[in-house]
């Protein structure tokens, strides 16, 4: 077992965060939910194609809190290290080493999860 809680840790602290402004802002956090819900419905893609994107796109923009969600929840819809490792190279092509660097992050994120 990875002894490492480091995303498991941020993942519980942006939870708390995010509970505070969904109280304090109920109808966007409202509207937010039901934007994710409807942009990772099963689709022409099913929704665990689309969490590997959405993690992609949290390596681009650099967000650990996105990079902590999507890991997390790709490991609750059964993603392969496999499947995160293909996302993930698609995410260094776009964004370089910068990416790079944060896809190490997110596969380190995802394996804490997956072995928690």
């Amino acid at each position: 077992m990875n002894s490492s809680t480091k995303y498991r840790d941020a993942g519980k602290a942006i939870g708390i965060k995010v509970k505070a402004l969904s109280e304090a802002m109920p109808a966007t956090m409202k509207a937010f939910q039901g934007l994710k819900d409807a942009a990772t419905a099963p689709g022409a893609l099913d929704t665990k194609t689309k969490e590997l994107i959405a993690l992609a796109l949290g390596v681009a923009a650099h967000c650990e809190a996105c990079v902590a969600f999507h890991a997390q929840y790709l490991v609750k819809l059964g993603a392969t290290r496999e499947e995160v490792s293909d996302a993930l190279d698609v995410a260094v092509l776009m964004g370089g080493g910068p990416s790079m660097m944060w896809s190490a992050e997110a596969l380190s994120a995802f394996d804490e999860f997956k072995n928690a």
